[in-house]
């Protein structure tokens, strides 16, 4: 049974502790709208889906969030998080395209279907893996990334590119 205070009648503590939860709901959800604007007004955020090829659970499955170019690494925010720090970092250096497919057409490079219904179907997923030590071009992709055509073009023009203040190795 639960106990009232003297002189306040039970549905009078209910409205302030449902109007406590409805202010921290209301708290977290501004929060996170203030951390998407600050992602993307401070430039070179795109909106993109991320998984980890072989993944297991959560991380094998696609995951909406925003990337954020770096000199030296690609941030990716989960959209649904309050997390200020990228919670996956692709690091620039060595990165390279395995395999690329369209959501229309199936695998580009082999021409079979492999379609995946939790993503846009007007979206291109991307392969990525890292140069092994020795040289040689990574087996299997470590990430696959998926993003729109005009995010595409932006990300393999940043894989691309050279960091500023980096020089050519001859």
């Amino acid at each position: 049974m639960v106990e009232q205070l003297p002189g306040t009648p039970w549905s009078e503590s209910l409205w302030w502790v449902l109007l406590i939860l409805v202010a921290v709901v209301s708290l977290a959800f501004l929060a996170g709208a203030l951390r998407r604007f600050v992602l993307v007004r401070s430039g070179g955020a795109i909106e993109c889906y991320l998984r980890v090829c072989g993944g297991k659970g959560r991380r094998g499955t696609w995951r909406v969030g925003f990337g954020r170019y770096g000199t030296e690494s690609f941030g990716w925010f989960p959209v649904l998080s309050l997390r200020p720090r990228p919670t996956v970092r692709l690091s620039r250096r060595g990165l390279l395209v395995v395999g690329r497919r369209s959501q229309e057409t199936g695998d580009v490079n082999t021409g079979g279907e492999r379609r995946d219904a939790s993503l846009p179907g007007d979206v291109t997923v991307l392969e990525i893996g890292w140069i092994h030590p020795d040289g040689s071009d990574p087996e299997e992709a470590v990430y696959e990334v998926a993003m729109g055509e005009r995010q595409l073009t932006g990300f393999l023009s940043w894989i691309e590119s050279m960091p500023p203040g980096t020089r050519w190795q001859s």
